[in-house]
């Protein structure tokens, strides 16, 4: 399965861009602390993905969307820090694009556990979760 059709890895995608775009307002100082750990976790979700999906079978895709949803929590605990410290405002945008990600996450975990349990290695079929394809 290549990377560049699931649209989990395309939205990811275009949150690293706005994570880099949002970056710019923060303090220069900041550019070598909480920055650069946010563009890591930005650059890191969809990468994961990217790696899961390169890999041989589809045990490992989930293995690595798993690991993109752990850096998709850093990344909402890092832009909470940066809202504490008045480096950006409370950005409803942001907080949905990451709900939107994060509910992808909870159905991918839910649908393959339970493929798991009937030995079927499959991630789920598009029609159960709207952000694996485009279709």
């Amino acid at each position: 399965m290549n990377h560049k059709e699931l649209a989990v890895w395309k939205e990811s995608m275009k949150l690293v861009k706005e994570v880099y775009l949002l970056l710019k307002v923060f303090p220069s100082y900041e550019q070598f602390g909480i920055c650069s750990q946010m563009r890591r976790s930005a650059v890191s979700i969809p990468s994961n993905i990217a790696e899961g999906a390169g890999r041989s079978s589809d045990k490992e895709l989930l293995r690595y969307c798993l690991i993109s949803q752990g850096s998709l929590a850093e990344l909402e605990t890092q832009l909470l820090i940066s809202a504490d410290f008045d480096y950006i405002k409370s950005n409803k945008t942001f907080s949905n694009k990451l709900s939107q990600l994060g509910k992808f996450y909870q159905d991918i975990s839910i649908i393959s556990i339970q493929n798991l349990k009937n030995n079927h290695h499959r991630i789920p079929n598009p029609d159960h979760c709207s952000l694996i394809t485009d279709h």
